[in-house]
């Protein structure tokens, strides 16, 4: 497999449809020049050339293995994080005071892309590193931000994120790993986490966790709930050195369908009485500082189903050129040799639809990284920059949900194009499948994610949100409308998203008289709603671009070429993906509730 993500579709994204350059007249961004983040993203094709593709089978077929309390990971996860930290990528994005080096956290979104669509199993250890010390960063005391934060940024330490429990799952309002106050000022913790993504390893001396706990006394539910860092190693009494071991054991390892170079374990705490604790920030508002590392994973989950439905687009395109079978479909004559199937119009068809949600989930995603750094550049506390976070917050949990579902579908798409030979291990198509699967339950299922959307993000701030996004949406169409070519299409998507805001009111107007049941039912087809119209939007940007270069521009065939495809995969997605959006609206306005009426009425046998 010769190619995993197009390039030339970042340069396109970055410089002439987001137009990043324009990021560094920011003073957070003045020491870039747009030279600067091609070189990032040249750093980042090496890596990925010289150490994540060559082991993304191997780490596959030879996954961790747990051997006397100690987890073993592939090789090459080391060599990896070695060569993120030398080149400073790890703490990139973050502030030049923590070790960062101030990169737009949409340039590091196209580095991801690339490193993901290489090894997307990977990129955790070094996502999960990231987050981790930007929260320490965000809300740790000084001594932690020298301690361990510091230590991450290099990648001479890791990290992980330690939530979910056994009892409690994705309620964390139920989490009972306890927290028992110490003379000293630390914390013993007690208490088992499951599902922690790099939760063990061999490849770091330290493995940093951030913990969920609930202080002995404190309040139930989300109130009561503090963030602890509890290292697997902690210091000696002197202070010298973190050779202690703080009784963080693993229990077992998760054996998992896919990613299954990220070891996915089961971690007791306090078994001996005797891991300990430190306090990140205030007590009980944990839940509130690991929001944004939540955050920030969400976006990366969408991001994992983008780099890896992109990896099996170019698979299933590389072999659909140089697959021999049947003849076009007014083809009688069984003398002439067979054509490559990539010229029957079913698996045109089929990759379409996988560059289409490829390209347009990457765009989804680095729309809300952009905003991001809009928020950096003007300042978080300014007025200016109120409206991308409002619009980000709103966001965030679509940019997770529509790439990871599509994402699915995509790479299903790709078997289909391989046919038999993609189910069998002789082709990667195999693998992706398993590992892209994952990408609509990390950071939240889909189910939650629609509910947050619908339930908080619509109604947030009286409706500030989306009505900031539909003008950004409006804008888009008022220039599409100034193209012949592209007008059809800004009528469609206009009508559309009135459709969308008259099912919004309809389902506000249920929410009103109280019945949350009814209103909250069918929120993942809302998500799904949502998701296909701002998706559309994206794909519309992106043919607005497109065309003006044709127009304005004198192109090599090549780049007409390019140009040309963006603007027919856009009409493809109007066609075969906007036009979804008729059934949704229709059974989310229908009052028959099959999935709400009593018990009785639902038998399930």
């Amino acid at each position: 497999m010769n190619k995993q993500y197009s390039r030339r579709n970042l340069d396109f994204m970055l410089k002439e449809v987001l137009q990043v350059a324009e990021l560094t007249k920011f003073s957070y961004f003045q020491d870039y020049t747009p030279d600067m983040f091609d070189m990032v993203l040249d750093t980042t094709e090496e890596i990925a050339d010289k150490i994540l593709r060559n082991a993304y089978v191997s780490s596959d077929r030879n996954q961790p293995q747990l051997v006397n309390g100690q987890v073993k990971v592939h090789s090459a996860v080391k060599d990896y994080v070695k060569a993120m930290g030398d080149a400073g990528m790890i703490a990139a994005t973050f502030a030049y005071e923590n070790g960062g080096q101030q990169l737009p956290t949409v340039v590091n979104a196209a580095s991801e892309m690339i490193r993901g669509s290489a090894n997307n199993a990977f990129v955790m250890f070094t996502g999960l590193t990231a987050g981790c010390a930007n929260l320490i960063f965000s809300f740790g005391s000084d001594e932690l931000k020298e301690k361990y934060a510091q230590r991450m940024v290099t990648g001479e330490w890791t990290g992980s994120m330690c939530l979910t429990e056994p009892q409690a799952g994705s309620s964390l309002s139920d989490v009972i790993t306890t927290a028992f106050p110490q003379s000293d000022g630390t914390f013993k913790i007690k208490g088992q986490k499951v599902f922690i993504s790099a939760g063990d390893h061999d490849i770091a001396d330290n493995i940093i966790h951030l913990v969920l706990a609930r202080i002995e006394g404190a309040p139930l539910g989300t109130k009561g709930i503090s963030l602890f860092v509890v290292p697997k190693f902690r210091a000696n009494t002197n202070g010298t050195e973190f050779n202690v071991d703080n009784d963080v054991i693993s229990t077992g390892i998760y054996h998992k369908m896919g990613q299954k170079a990220t070891p996915a374990m089961h971690l007791t705490f306090g078994d001996k009485d005797n891991a300990i604790g430190y306090l990140v920030g205030e007590a009980n508002k944990g839940l509130s500082y690991m929001f944004q590392m939540m955050n920030e994973a969400r976006l990366g989950v969408g991001m994992g189903g983008t780099y890896i439905a992109s990896a099996a687009y170019y698979a299933s395109l590389e072999y659909a050129k140089e697959r021999p079978q049947g003849r076009k479909l007014n083809n009688k004559n069984l003398e002439e040799e067979q054509t490559y199937i990539i010229n029957h119009p079913d698996v045109k068809r089929m990759l379409l639809f996988q560059k289409a949600v490829v390209e347009g989930s990457l765009g989804l995603l680095l729309e809300c990284y952009h905003w991001q750094d809009m928020i950096h550049g003007l300042g978080k506390a300014s007025e200016e920059a109120k409206p991308y976070q409002l619009m980000l917050d709103l966001m965030t949990t679509v940019a997770k949900t529509y790439p990871a579902e599509m994402g699915i579908k995509a790479v299903n798409e790709g078997l289909q194009v391989f046919g038999g030979y993609g189910y069998t291990e002789d082709f990667p198509l195999e693998q992706m499948a398993r590992d892209v699967r994952i990408m609509s339950i990390y950071e939240g299922t889909t189910g939650i994610h629609s509910l947050n959307l619908l339930g908080r993000g619509v109604t947030l701030n009286n409706g500030k949100a989306p009505q900031l996004l539909f003008n950004e949406i409006m804008k888009s169409i008022e220039l599409a409308n100034t193209f012949d070519e592209l007008k059809p299409y800004a009528e469609k998507l206009e009508k559309e998203l009135g459709r969308l805001q008259k099912v919004t009111m309809h389902l506000l107007s249920i929410a009103a008289k109280g019945d949350n049941e009814a209103f909250l039912a069918d929120a993942n087809l809302y998500m799904e709603f949502f998701g296909i119209t701002t998706v559309a939007w994206i794909w519309l940007k992106q043919a607005i671009v497109a065309k003006q270069a044709l127009i304005t521009q004198n192109l090599e065939e090549s780049e007409s070429s390019f140009y040309e495809s963006k603007i027919h995969t856009m009409k493809f997605f109007y066609h075969y993906e906007l036009i979804k959006n008729y059934a949704l609206a229709t059974r989310l306005t229908d009052n028959t509730l099959l999935t709400v009426d009593s018990e009785k009425h639902i038998v399930f046998q």
